[in-house]
């Protein structure tokens, strides 16, 4: 099945849970409450719906416009706009009937149910497959460092052991946590045994996210190609998954860093590249005599990058790189489980500092982002850790204090609640629609970079 597709499947099964689930935790409290749900409906059904069925007081349905879900409440004002329904006197299983602090349960259950339910596939799949790392010793050959980082002391070749003092045991978060969390000082051991501890700037972060250099320190791996895009340059010049690239315009390659930075350097003009194919051998030197001994293996093609300055491949890390996995009882499962949503939670919430930019701005995506997020082939394990990232994200989004979210809601009953006074229904149904129009126009806005990224990048 075509990549697309099958990630579409997943962020459409992905959705389904969430949205059921997130609107459950106001449905449960509020029949709890006594209050009457109209609705419970997975994605809008505007002017029509897919199915629909009254079951006692409420009409459970399938929407046709995947962009969320609802639950109806009676006597609330919300994106219904059901002026007529508030205009009757307050009948006593309505939402407005209800105390301030039975109201405050209600619109706190979605996120409370995101939260939790983020927090539990953290733990389910951690419990289930245990947690990936790669140790600094199980990377032989170190980092690949960008030049910007190498003017701070750092080299090619680093292993990085500890950030502010404390042991980084999975050597692949070191981007992450320079761009996300405050990092003050890494502690390397260089080529040559030697470790030093480097200071790096306080806005490292921002340099990063200014200057386009998101992962400073790339594993250093051998050229060897793991896949090949179908109807790439490289593709449509002959190589295949396993080769091996020998060098470039004559210059040898003995990295992956070092292939994808010719690459760059050539701004789309023809290379000439050399590559072997079924040679088992460990580097080759052109003007050795090594390399006439193999001569059999290898093969030289022209070939051109694409528009985007990108040849159609990736690396194979198995051959540079060992993957270790730590395993936990269920017990330990948990605690590491709430670790995770834990900074899953902080880091979305940190990287909102590089969003309210010019350049942040343009980076902001839509369903096509997040449907991205999800691998090109069926993967559970991923699958469930994308669900569970997508669930704390809308726990945070939608406690969010803007009118027509929970947040703003809340916002209001938490007024109520200090001053002893409800707000004005008229400015409640002003708020309500301005924070609709707020929301539609950051939908529109987002899914915009997402087709414009499509069309031109």
């Amino acid at each position: 099945m075509d990549p697309f597709f099958i990630k579409a499947l997943q962020l459409i099964l992905s959705l389904s849970i969430l949205i059921i689930l997130h609107e459950l935790g106001h449905f449960i409290p509020a029949k709890m409450f006594g209050i009457k749900v109209e609705k419970f409906f997975l994605f809008f059904d505007v002017k029509f719906a897919l199915f629909k069925k009254k079951i006692g007081d409420t009409v459970y349905g399938l929407g046709w416009l995947p962009l969320g879900g609802y639950v109806k409440i009676s006597g609330m004002i919300d994106e219904s706009m059901d002026r007529e329904q508030m205009a009757q006197p307050a009948k006593p299983w309505e939402f407005r009937s209800k105390p301030a602090w039975q109201r405050l349960i209600v619109m706190v259950g979605g996120v409370t149910v995101n939260i939790v339910l983020g927090f539990f596939i953290y733990m389910m799949v951690v419990f289930t497959w245990g947690s990936p790392y790669i140790a600094p010793e199980d990377m032989p050959n170190g980092f690949a460092v960008d030049d910007t980082f190498k003017e701070y002391g750092f080299r090619d070749g680093d292993k990085v052991l500890a950030v502010n003092g404390d042991d980084l045991k999975n050597s692949i978060d070191i981007n992450k946590y320079l761009f996300l969390r405050d990092v003050k000082s890494i502690t390397v051991e260089h080529q040559d045994g030697q470790r030093e501890t480097i200071q790096v700037p306080e806005d490292v972060g921002s340099q990063m996210f200014e200057q386009g250099v998101m992962q400073p320190f790339v594993p250093m791996a051998l050229p060897i190609l793991d896949s090949v895009v179908s109807g790439s340059p490289a593709d449509l010049a002959g190589l295949k998954k396993g080769d091996r690239i020998i060098s470039i315009n004559d210059i040898e390659v003995g990295y992956w860093h070092q292939l994808t930075r010719k690459v760059d350097e050539s701004k789309g003009e023809e290379l000439r590249l050399v590559y072997s194919r079924g040679g088992d051998f460990e580097s080759v030197e052109l003007d050795s005599d090594k390399a006439a001994v193999l001569k059999d293996h290898l093969k030289t093609i022209s070939i051109t990058p694409n528009e985007e300055g990108d040849l159609g491949v990736y690396v194979n890390t198995k051959s540079s790189i060992k993957v270790s996995r730590e395993y936990y009882s269920f017990s330990e499962s948990i605690a590491k489980g709430f670790d995770l949503a834990y900074w899953t939670l902080h880091d979305y919430v940190a990287q909102f500092k590089y969003v309210f930019t010019k350049k942040g701005a343009t980076q902001v995506g839509g369903f096509g982002a997040i449907g991205g997020l999800f691998p090109d082939a069926w993967n559970w394990q991923a699958f469930w850790m994308t669900t569970a990232f997508i669930s704390i994200i809308l726990a945070f989004m939608n406690i969010l204090p803007i009118p027509a979210l929970d947040g703003g809601h809340v916002v209001f009953l938490l007024y109520e609640m200090v001053t002893g006074r409800k707000p004005n229904e008229k400015f409640m149904e002003y708020a309500q629609l301005a924070g609709f129009v707020i929301l539609i126009a950051l939908v529109l806005f987002a899914n915009g970079n997402d087709i414009y990224r499509w069309l031109f990048d």
